[in-house]
């Protein structure tokens, strides 16, 4: 008999609560807030369609949210999602040793929103599968709902979470492993992506960003409904606010470094990606692509209301 690690299952066990803690936290709020009849108790019951039976309703929820709820069987709940998260080494800004204790990087915020939304998804009774990508394919697993799959999906989150396995100098090619993930979700799903879309393989950004757009069309080709969630530090990735002395800055997927005072360059900078971030989601309006700016900084609330909203519509 294989013997048990218990560091490691104590670390997992750690981050499986994080996830029920959140979406515990978010179903709360939802209590609290005037969307409160909007899907709060969606593990088990769907709102009733005029002219069907009456005979499952559930009049308790109804004296709480003055909303006509039925009781929901497991075979009524079929979505299938497929989240998608780039690991690549401009996830890991900023480095761990440069964050404040209980700050979070751009590669542990998606991992954990990807948590959550699994959390959430097993409520849901839907099935959930996983690809993680860098400079390759590093995980790809299939949709199932089982308990088993879920526990071995936060254990390869949490890895990802692990300052010993940061991916540096790890060139992101996110164009082309979208498109060969795009070839392994076989059935017809909703495509969740946490990505910065950095894709640094030597084309222009113009270039870079058609060939991105390319593969999430491909997505869309096959018939896949795609929520994408650009991960970003806004205050220092957006509106570069960083103290006005020297720094030396360095690109986490070439090594290459640069020294200058951030005043020199903040405002060319700062147009430069609210450039970015418009041609984002322009493109992404396009394609009929739902894109929403997750900034680190927000906590996870951003990225469950609007997969919410999304899955609702899917039914």
């Amino acid at each position: 008999m294989e013997s048990i690690n218990l560091q490691e299952f104590s670390r997992f066990t750690h981050f499986e609560l994080l996830a029920r803690q959140v979406v515990e936290g978010f179903i709360t709020g939802l209590h609290r807030s005037p969307f409160h009849g909007f899907s709060v108790e969606f593990a088990e019951h769907r709102q009733y369609n005029t002219g069907e039976s009456t005979r499952h309703i559930d009049w308790k929820l109804y004296a709480r949210t003055e909303k006509l709820f039925v009781k929901r069987y497991e075979e009524e709940t079929n979505l299938r999602c497929h989240i998608i998260l780039d690991n690549s080494s401009s996830m890991y800004f900023p480095l761990k040793e440069d964050l404040p204790q209980g700050a979070k990087n751009k590669i542990s915020f998606a991992a954990l929103s990807a948590a959550a939304l699994i959390e959430m998804m097993r409520r849901q009774r839907d099935a959930f599968g996983i690809s993680v990508f860098s400079d390759k394919i590093d995980l790809h697993t299939p949709d199932k709902s089982n308990p088993v799959h879920q526990k071995y999906i936060y254990h390869q989150l949490e890895q990802l979470t692990d300052v010993q396995n940061a991916r540096l100098q790890k060139k992101s090619a996110v164009a082309m492993l979208l498109h060969q993930i795009a070839e392994m979700i076989h059935r017809r799903s909703l495509v969740v992506i946490f990505s910065d879309m950095f894709q640094n393989i030597g084309a222009e950004r113009e270039a870079a960003l058609d060939e991105i757009f390319s593969a999430l069309q491909h997505l869309r080709h096959n018939k896949h409904e795609v929520l994408l969630f650009h991960v970003v530090d806004k205050k220092l990735e957006l509106q570069f606010e960083f103290e006005d002395r020297p720094y030396r800055f360095i690109d986490l997927e070439t090594g290459e470094e640069l020294k200058l005072h951030p005043s020199e360059i903040r405002e060319e900078y700062k147009k430069s990606l609210e450039k970015f971030e418009q041609k984002l989601k322009l493109r992404s309006a396009q394609y009929g692509i739902d894109f929403v700016e997750a900034d680190i900084n927000q906590g996870f609330h951003q990225v469950l209301w609007n997969y919410l909203v999304k899955r609702n519509r899917q039914y």
